[in-house]
């Protein structure tokens, strides 16, 4: 890719098509998250915004498996979250934040959860976001995932992370400048 299309956040055509073609494939293929929607729906308003096509692209880049979860009628946008079973592989070892990256003395992980899911043009997923997935399909026995943290839980150096483990969801906290090789992050982007 070169800098000019990273810039502008737009796909070369062959990416698009790539990507819409493995968007359908895994709609058709998982209807449980999203029985009453059409696939023609979502793939016209995917082909008018590019530059969510680029987001969805970065999802699926890193190993997120992005489909559709939902639809909101008053805003007229399809609701995407990552689907993989385990954490995303390409955005896992991250601490919290930008703060908690800046605030590491040693061993700096390379980002952190919030900076790569801004830099992605996604939202990190909320512990309600989290939750409602899990009642879609179970995610993360194996692995674990930032969520985003409230203010005065952040304020204090914390940060909260879930996952799936003997048939419920947990939340838990750890220190936000933390990272670890089982942990990721999910991101939604609305369409």
């Amino acid at each position: 890719m070169t800098n000019n299309i990273d810039r502008k956040k737009e796909l070369l055509p062959e990416q698009r098509d790539e990507l819409l073609e493995i968007l359908k494939v895994r709609f058709g293929k998982n209807m449980h998250r999203h029985e009453s929607l059409e696939w023609e729906k979502v793939h016209t308003k995917l082909e008018a915004n590019t530059e969510k096509l680029w987001s969805l692209n970065e999802m699926e880049r890193t190993e997120g498996e992005p489909d559709v979860i939902g639809y909101d009628k008053e805003k007229d946008e399809y609701i995407f979250y990552d689907c993989s079973k385990e954490s995303p592989k390409g955005r896992r070892s991250l601490c919290y934040d930008r703060e908690a990256l800046e605030a590491r003395k040693k061993h700096k992980p390379e980002n952190s959860a919030m900076n790569m899911a801004n830099d992605m043009g996604i939202e990190i997923l909320t512990e309600e976001q989290y939750r409602k997935l899990q009642e879609i399909e179970n995610f993360d026995a194996k692995t674990s995932t930032w969520v985003q943290t409230p203010s005065e839980i952040r304020k204090l150096g914390g940060a909260l992370y879930c996952d799936y483990r003997f048939g419920h969801v947990f939340v838990y906290h750890n220190g936000a400048e933390s990272y670890y090789g089982s942990r990721g992050f999910r991101g939604s982007l609305r369409v």
